[in-house]
Order: C-alpha cells, then sequence, then structure tokens
C-alpha cells in the first residue's frame, strides 16, 4: 500500500489531532498509524500519522504547500516533515576493523528488513574491504588519523553529497567525529556503544565493566553528538553476566547485544518514528 508519513512536533495546544485527522478524512485519505505523545515537563506535543494515499485527493507535488497552510490553520509553528512510502533514505555505514554489527544491517537489509538503500561503506582501515566487494556496496577507505581528520573529514563529506546520502551509521566506527562534521547531518548520525550509557563511556568499555565486576553488561545506540557517547539515546539491550566470565566472554556476549541494538536503532530511524526531545528521544508506533 502506497502512503505518506507526517511527523510533527509542536508546542501542545487543544484539536490539534483533531485538525490534522479531518484534514486526512476530508481528502479522501485513510488512516494507517496514528500515535502522539505531550512531553509533561516540556509541554511538546509529537504526532506521527500514516495514510493511504490510495484515493487521496491532494497531489503528491502539493502535499507539501497544503500542509504548511495547515498548520497555518490551526496556528502551529511546528517542526513537520513528510516522507512517502516509495522514497527510500539512503544510509552510509562508517566501519573499522569489528565486522559484526556491519554484517547484520547488510544482512537485513537483503533480506528486506531495513527499507533503505546503502550506496556507500566509509572506513578508516582497508580490512573489511571483502565485505563491500560481496554485497557489491562502494567501500571507501578514508585513512582517518587524529593528525589529519579535518583533511579527511572534508573528503567524507565530499564522498556522502556524490552519493546523496541521507544519514549516516557508525558500525563500530573507531574515530571520534569532529563538531563540524557533526554539525553537518545533525541528529542523522546514529552510533553504537558498546556498554549500557551512561556507565563506560568512552574507550575500552568491557575490560572497564570486568574490573568494576557488574553483573549486567549493554550495548547503546545513540544520535552521535559533539559530546563523546552523550547523545540521545534510541535503543538499548542488557544481557547478564557472571564472575566466571572474563573480559573476553564479556566482549564475545555484547557483540551479540551491539548487532541487535544497532540494527533495531536503524529500523525505527527508517520508519520515521524518532524524535528527539532534548538529550532523550520520544519513539513513537
Amino acid at each position: 500500500m502506497d502512503s505518506v508519513t507526517l511527523q510533527m512536533s509542536c508546542k501542545d495546544k487543544k484539536g490539534i489531532i483533531a485538525g490534522v485527522t479531518s484534514f486526512i478524512h476530508g481528502n479522501s485519505g485513510n488512516i494507517i498509524v496514528l500515535d502522539e505523545f505531550v512531553d509533561p515537563g516540556t509541554r511538546r506535543f509529537f504526532m506521527r500519522v500514516q495514510w493511504s494515499t490510495d484515493g487521496f485527493r491532494i497531489r503528491r507535488g502539493a502535499l507539501h504547500r497544503e500542509i504548511g497552510a495547515l498548520m497555518g490553520e490551526l496556528g502551529l509553528d511546528a517542526d513537520w516533515e513528510l516522507f512517502f512510502s516509495d522514497s527510500r533514505p539512503r544510509m552510509a555505514i562508517f566501519v573499522s576493523k569489528y565486522d559484526h554489527c556491519i554484517y547484520e544491517l547488510l544482512l537485513k537489509h537483503r533480506m528486506g528488513e531495513l527499507k533503505c538503500d546503502i550506496p556507500l561503506i566509509i572506513s578508516n582501515h582497508p580490512d573489511l574491504a571483502h565485505i563491500g566487494r560481496a554485497f557489491g556496496i562502494p567501500f571507501e577507505h578514508v585513512a582517518v588519523t587524529k593528525e589529519n581528520r579535518s583533511k579527511k573529514e572534508l573528503e567524507e563529506l565530499a564522498l556522502l553529497k556524490k552519493h546523496n546520502v541521507d544519514f549516516i551509521v557508525l558500525a563500530r566506527y573507531m574515530q571520534v567525529l569532529s563538531p563540524d562534521f557533526i554539525s553537518e547531518y545533525g541528529n542523522k548520525v546514529i552510533n553504537i556503544h558498546h556498554s549500557f550509557l551512561p556507565a563506560f563511556e568512552g574507550a575500552d568499555p568491557y575490560r572497564r565493566a570486568f574490573e568494576r565486576g557488574v553483573k549486567i553488561i549493554g550495548a547503546t545506540a545513540h544520535f552521535a553528538t559533539s559530546g563523546l557517547d552523550k547523545g540521545p539515546i534510541i535503543q538499548q539491550g542488557v544481557a547478564e553476566v557472571s564472575h566466571k566470565e572474563n573480559a573476553d566472554d564479556l566482549m564475545v556476549k555484547g557483540r551479540e547485544i551491539e548487532r541487535k541494538v544497532l540494527a533495531d536503532a536503524v529500523k525505527l530511524f527508517i520508519e520515521h518514528r524518532i524524535f528527539v526531545c532534548g538529550n532523550r528521544t520520544i519513539i513513537l508506533s
């Protein structure tokens, strides 16, 4: 079924849902999914509504204008976007030497579970070039170091622009992105961190978790920001561990969590279900 999704947020007031649903119904649209939430702290309203375009009276080319007019009629200063079901977002994957997360993403994509296009893989090492060849995806080796980061990030941004990339997934990319790079994509860079944040931010979390004697380890998918491992959290997962397991055991067990958590977060993003509210995320159905 062809459909369109409206993702919107604004200051809460009465009549928003009634106004939007009346607009859709009045133009012969059939609502498939509607979910909304009002954040009690900020009194901000969030809504995701999806409707069938079968028989819908407003042409695609005119819909942005009509939705803008609707927001004006409702007196809303809203942030909103429209997404059409036949438009697939374009995802670039950044990776270093660990391959478990990128394999999970590529296999789920091949099976049709991630409805996006993957035009590009970028890595700061050449080790995983064979994965690009196996899946028929261009693999670009950009040898980023602390010393040449500014120059090499310009090369990466040029590649992203060339391939019309909409969002980026850091699939265990072991380089810190600069604030300038992050600002180019905003909340469109998804990272996986191999701990249950905010515990064990930064490097070598499995070793530190083992030394601390934790009974639970985890992984966290979050939006990358200028603060290392500080961005809004999208998805998390955990597993129990025991005193019998060493740091390497924790790493093996943790990789399973990382793979699932990152793939789940990417799916939520592709389905336009994530809203950022300060340093938190709102996930709607």
